[in-house]
């Protein structure tokens, strides 16, 4: 009879312990799972000095206060003069002095993804579509919720034209699209 009740026993410590090991915490407890963050698509390229983070999902956390001083310079193609904007948003409503062409959508993004901006590493390894969105160029400078931004844009290939979508609406363009 005892020997019965000892063979479950070592089934039901090897579930019990790999449940343990799974990363996930089991429904109704409190747990965390230690996951590598996941860097967004970024590459790095001769004409930008700082790649922001563009992945949604790195930019989806907590809201931010919504503050931001930026000054952003959009060049659409090279024979177009450049556009200048300023943002300035206080708890993500835009300011009055704000020159920014949709200035309530850029401060309610910065408000909703404060990273949107801030420079990402550069990854050697990343695959990026050999595609090319077109010439325009952008240049932020300024800060967001009290931390210093200074972001390039393009679209000299895949990864750069997703970096650029995340932040158009901050950029004042759709990049010619």
């Amino acid at each position: 009879m005892r020997m019965r009740f000892v063979r479950p026993l070592p089934a039901v410590l090897a579930v019990a312990g790999l449940a343990a090991c799974s990363g996930s915490p089991t429904p109704g407890t409190t747990g965390s799972a230690t996951q590598a963050p996941s860097s967004s698509a970024t590459s790095s390229s001769p004409s930008s000095t700082a790649t922001p983070s563009a992945s949604p999902t790195s930019t989806s956390a907590a809201p931010g206060q919504g503050n931001a001083e930026l000054s952003i310079t959009l060049l659409e193609t090279p024979e177009a003069a450049p556009q200048m904007f300023t943002l300035v948003c206080t708890n993500g409503a835009p300011a009055a002095e704000s020159s920014h062409p949709s200035a309530a959508e850029a401060c309610t993004a910065l408000k909703n993804s404060p990273s949107l901006l801030s420079p990402a590493p550069t990854r050697t390894d990343q695959a990026c579509t050999m595609q090319y969105g077109g010439p325009a160029t952008a240049k932020v400078t300024g800060s967001v919720d009290g931390k210093e931004v200074s972001a390039s844009f393009n679209r000299t290939d895949g990864c750069q034209i997703g970096l650029w979508d995340a932040a158009k609406s901050v950029l004042g363009s759709d990049g010619g699209l």
